[in-house]
C-alpha cells in the first residue's frame, strides 16, 4: 500500500488530504480515501503523481 499526501496544484503549500490510500476518479469528481476510511470528494483533475515521494497534485477550486 502506498500512502500519499495530496496537494493543491495551484498552491503547493496547501495540503488537501494526507495518508491517502485510495483515489477514485469519475469524470472531474475525485474521491480521496485515507487509511482510516475517511473520504473527501473534490471537483478537479489530477495534475501530477509522484509515486517515489508519495505526492499527488490536484487542480481544484476547493481548499
Amino acid at each position: 500500500m502506498c500512502l500519499a499526501a495530496v496537494y493543491k496544484a495551484q498552491d503547493p503549500e496547501t495540503k488537501l488530504f494526507e495518508f491517502v490510500s485510495r483515489i477514485d476518479v469519475d469524470g472531474e469528481t475525485i474521491t480521496l480515501t485515507d487509511v482510516m476510511g475517511e473520504q473527501k470528494v473534490l471537483e478537479g483533475t489530477i495534475v501530477m503523481v509522484d509515486l517515489a515521494n508519495s505526492i499527488v497534485k490536484i487542480n481544484c477550486t476547493e481548499s
